[in-house]
């Protein structure tokens, strides 16, 4: 049976509020430290994220949720990819793949002009990834995020 076919993305709903917050903790503990602004945004996902005009989507694999990406509305013509966290027993199955496909094609379909994210070059399968789905290095805002050492970005198109 091939993992396309079995892994379903999701979109959120109140009563899948705690794994967003479960998994991102679990994959912040692993490699860096869980910020207070996470905490924020992951304890309050309704208010922090869908009710500013964000989305954030769920992978489910054998009736589970095992992954989960956000994107956060910065403002009309930006939205950060943010949030994207995979538990530790299916990583290595492409579900990281999957979930960032979905974000494109929700912003090519939403017609979001430009995706950002931050991340942390240690991350090398991530920042691979990121780049095969066209994103590039731009240059980095200080204080956003402690962790992060790297932003990119894909541009969809010109919002002028």
């Amino acid at each position: 049976m091939n993992l396309e076919n079995t892994v379903s993305i999701i979109s959120f709903s109140p009563d899948l509020k705690e794994p967003i917050k479960t998994l991102n903790i679990e994959w912040l503990k692993k490699y860096f430290r869980v910020e207070p602004n996470d905490e924020k945004v992951l304890s309050n996902p309704q208010e922090e994220i869908i009710d500013k005009g964000g989305m954030i989507f769920y992978a489910q694999y054998q009736n589970a949720i095992v992954g989960t990406v956000s994107l956060i509305k910065i403002d009309d013509s930006a939205f950060e990819l943010s949030k994207m966290a995979v538990t530790d027993e299916v990583q290595g199955l492409g579900i990281g793949k999957k979930l960032l496909q979905h974000c494109m094609e929700v912003a090519e379909k939403e017609q979001i002009p430009k995706l950002i994210l931050y991340s942390n070059k240690s991350l090398k399968p991530a920042i691979h990834l990121y780049e095969k789905f066209g994103f590039s290095e731009i240059t980095l805002d200080e204080g956003i995020y402690e962790r992060a050492d790297i932003k990119m970005e894909k541009i969809f198109f010109d919002p002028k």
